[in-house]
């Protein structure tokens, strides 16, 4: 899901490479994925910068979204060699507190990429008790069949006013592991720290921290055998479903691959939800 600051080594494997070996509101994908996708977490950067505040939703209802973003931006990484993206799914949430939903996006990490396209299903359980809120659940990334690298992750969060604490731990992959790593439960991970407040008129201002770590985390997204953490960081403004921000990483330069991952980069986006 969009800012998703919110959830690719062939899905980036070594961008060039990637043909070769293999890639919530807020995942800072706000996946939209995270924009506009459920906050899964309540705030979990993602997906890709549209960070959008979180939608609400009637008890046992069915809701649609539908959005555009300059920039596809998950975990402050480009998914769309820092191109325009559209996003959009539909999702489920019960008075109960369980949810589900699914979520979709073009992508392209290199010219010649074999990636064209990300589809996520996810579900979870999400409620408040005491004024802490909490949401776990699991998400599921599919990608293009060439590219042989569809992940999954169990992610929980918790929350107290506008500060909200989220972790991503990966639960398997169809990629094959390379010699020396392991992709096995709970081998990589994303943890990421939130906060929202309003300022001028119902105008949100968002502040995210994240760190990414593990080997499925090179080889999804660097493949360069060495860069197996980084850590990203963002700011955002939004209000009636437009959104402005501003994200970066501490990743050095990587070289001319088109994405320019270690430059800071300023995302508009826009998205609406709507009741089916």
């Amino acid at each position: 899901m969009g800012i998703n600051f919110a959830l690719p080594s062939p899905k980036k494997k070594t961008q060039t490479e990637k043909t070769n070996y293999n890639k919530f509101e807020f995942d800072w994908r706000t996946h939209m994925k995270t924009s506009t996708k459920r906050t899964l977490l309540a705030a979990a950067i993602s997906s890709a910068c549209l960070l959008t505040a979180m939608p609400t939703y009637a008890e046992g209802s069915f809701t649609a979204n539908a959005g555009a973003t300059s920039n596809y931006i998950w975990r402050g990484l480009t998914q769309t060699v820092n191109e325009a993206a559209v996003q959009g799914g539909i999702d489920y949430a019960d008075e109960s507190g369980f949810y589900a939903g699914t979520w979709a996006s073009n992508v392209s990490y290199a010219s010649d990429d074999i990636y064209s396209y990300e589809h996520d299903v996810y579900f979870g359980y999400s409620g408040e008790s005491d004024g802490i809120a909490y949401d776990f659940g699991y998400l599921y990334y599919n990608y293009d069949a060439e590219a042989e690298f569809d992940f999954a992750e169990i992610y929980g969060s918790v929350g107290m006013g506008g500060a909200s604490v989220t972790v991503y731990l990966l639960a398997h992959t169809e990629a094959d592991e390379a010699e020396g790593q392991d992709f096995g439960f709970g081998q990589a991970y994303y943890a990421s720290f939130d906060y929202t407040t309003e300022i001028l008129n119902g105008t949100e201002l968002t502040l995210h921290a994240g760190y990414h770590s593990g080997d499925f985390v090179e080889a999804f997204n660097f493949g360069d055998g060495e860069t197996d953490s980084y850590a990203d960081y963002g700011v955002s403004i939004a209000k009636d479903g437009f959104s402005f921000a501003v994200t970066g990483t501490n990743l050095d330069d990587v070289g001319a691959d088109a994405l320019d991952n270690d430059e800071l980069k300023f995302t508009v986006a826009y998205s609406v939800d709507f009741e089916l």
